[in-house]
Parts: structure tokens; C-alpha cells; sequence
């Protein structure tokens, strides 16, 4: 006689199912949401502390139109418009040698040379640069521009140094905005007749160039907060230099290192001054980088 066969209750499996998965859910949205409060307390923490010791400065007219040339460590008054400039020019030129190159080297990795033995390499180094510290970069172009070639400490030294920090960061977001086109899109392009190379500059650019631009105005806030190369490749000057290839030039990072060393009031007012305003021209990249990636986005409807 055959054994009797077990009756499966399938709405009570599916039901037993449905209740396990919305506790799973429940629970993994929990757990993300403690994640993300618990990173968020470190962050508050850091902008409530420096906005609180600097604000004073900041709001200041003299800070944003004046320099400190002529005032003494102990003297109050005085801005930071010397290492205003110097920070954004610095970085602007840092953004227009990384930028193109990035950029290049990206659309070579991703539409030309995608599993050649060149592309493997050059993918090697960008993989090396991401992992270098600021002050590695820093002392090569002190080796190799200063030392060897025999050119002065400079404003342009820095922007070098922060092209080797900034470039590996373009080239990544870069091939990444490249990979996500619709491979559709070339295809249809190479259908009518559109030579590679237009395709590239009139289907594939425009299509990823919102997110390149973000990810350009990024990498260029990040760069420029770094503090190694302008202590190596350059010197404070408490004065406005527009000479980038010669001369002591100030940036919001030198004038926090060399602040630190006074301890009067006066210095202690300037090093979170300078972190605030450092804070809030990243601040305004990222807003910009925002209101470029809303403006290029590629419209569907």
C-alpha cells in the first residue's frame, strides 16, 4: 500500500514567505538608516565645530577684500583674500591640465583600446595614482621640476603636484559616465555612416556629460584642500602674487599650517576663519557641479 502524500499549503508558504521578506526588509531598512545617522554624527560634529569658531571672522567684510600684508601675528583684523586667490588659482590651473587629459584618456580606455595590452597598463597606473598620498605626488614634482630641471618653488609646482592627485579621479568617473551610454546610441550612429570619431564627440559626450562634469568638480573640490604640496613647492606670502612661475603665493591650506604656529588670538581666529571659507568655496563647487549636471543632463521625453 503506498505511503500517503503530503498535502503542501501553498497560501500558507506564500504567506510565511511574504512575512519573512518584509521583516528582512523592515530590518535592512533599519539597519541602513542607523548607518547613515551614525555616519552623520561625525559630520555635523566637524561642520558645528568649525562654522562655530570661525564664523566670527567670516562674517567680516574685511576678511573677504583684505590681506594680512603689514599686520603683525598678534594683530587682529586683516583677510583672507591673498589665499582666496591663490587656492582657486592653484586649483584652476590643476583643473585645466587634468581635465582634458582625463578626459582623453578615459575615452581611450573605454572606445579604442579596451582589452589592448596599452589600456591594461595605463588602467595599472590610473590604479597607483588613486592609492598615492598628496605628499608623494608633492615631493616628485620637488624632484623632478625643482631639482632637476632647475625651476623655482611655485604656484604652478602645486597645480602639478595636484594634477597627479586630481587626474586618476577624472579619468575613473569619466570612463564611467562613458560605460553607462547605451551602446544603442553608437550603433545607431555608426548606422548612418558617422565616423567613430563624431559619434564620440556628438552622440557619446553629450549623452555622459553631466556626470563627467560632476565628477570634474569634484575631483578639483577635493584637490583643494590638500596641504603637502603647498608646503613643499611653494612659500607663504601674506600679500596677493600674481606670478604662478615665481614667488611666494598663500593658499586657505598654507595659511591654516601657518597660523598654527601663533598662538594668539588673532591666529586662532584666522586658522577657522580659513577653515570655514575653505568649506564653503568646496561648498559652492559642489553646488555648481550640481546646477552643470541638471543643466547638460540629456533630456528623454
Amino acid at each position: 500500500m503506498a505511503a500517503p502524500t503530503a498535502v503542501v499549503d501553498a497560501p500558507a508558504t506564500f504567506t510565511k514567505l511574504a512575512t519573512r521578506r518584509v521583516i528582512t526588509n523592515q530590518a535592512s531598512s533599519v539597519v541602513v538608516w542607523l548607518a547613515f545617522l551614525l555616519a552623520l554624527v561625525p559630520l555635523i560634529w566637524v561642520v558645528w565645530t568649525v562654522v562655530g569658531n570661525g564664523i566670527s571672522a567670516v562674517l567680516n567684510s574685511a576678511w573677504w577684500s583684505q590681506s594680512l600684508s603689514g599686520l603683525l601675528a598678534q594683530e587682529e583684523g586683516g583677510g583672507v583674500y591673498h589665499a582666496i586667490f591663490g587656492t582657486l588659482v592653484q586649483g584652476l590651473i590643476c583643473a585645466v591640465i587634468a581635465t582634458p587629459i582625463g578626459i582623453m584618456v578615459a575615452i581611450y580606455l573605454v572606445e579604442y583600446g579596451a582589452k589592448t595590452r596599452l589600456a591594461r597598463t595605463v588602467t595599472f597606473m590610473i590604479d597607483i595614482l588613486t592609492g598615492v598620498p598628496s605628499i608623494v605626488a608633492a615631493l616628485f614634482i620637488f624632484s623632478v621640476w625643482i631639482a632637476v630641471f632647475g625651476f623655482p618653488r611655485s604656484a604652478f609646482a602645486v597645480s602639478l603636484a595636484l594634477v597627479l592627485l586630481m587626474l586618476p579621479v577624472v579619468v575613473r568617473s569619466t570612463e564611467e559616465m562613458l560605460k553607462i551610454v547605451p551602446d544603442d546610441l553608437r550603433e545607431a550612429s555608426y548606422a548612418l555612416g558617422v565616423p567613430k570619431w563624431k559619434t564620440i564627440m556628438r552622440v557619446v559626450i553629450p549623452t555622459a556629460l553631466s556626470g563627467m562634469l560632476t565628477g570634474i568638480m569634484l575631483a578639483l573640490a577635493r584637490v583643494m584642500g590638500e596641504t603637502a604640496p603647498v608646503l613643499i613647492l611653494v612659500a607663504y606670502a601674506p600679500f596677493i602674487n600674481t606670478n604662478v612661475f615665481g614667488g611666494n603665493m598663500a593658499s586657505l591650506p598654507l595659511l591654516m599650517t601657518v597660523e598654527r604656529n601663533n598662538p594668539t588670538d588673532a591666529g586662532f581666529d584666522r586658522i577657522w576663519g580659513a577653515a570655514v571659507t575653505l568649506i564653503l568655496i568646496i561648498t559652492l563647487f559642489q553646488l555648481l557641479a550640481t546646477f552643470l549636471a541638471r543643466l547638460t543632463r540629456v533630456k528623454t521625453s
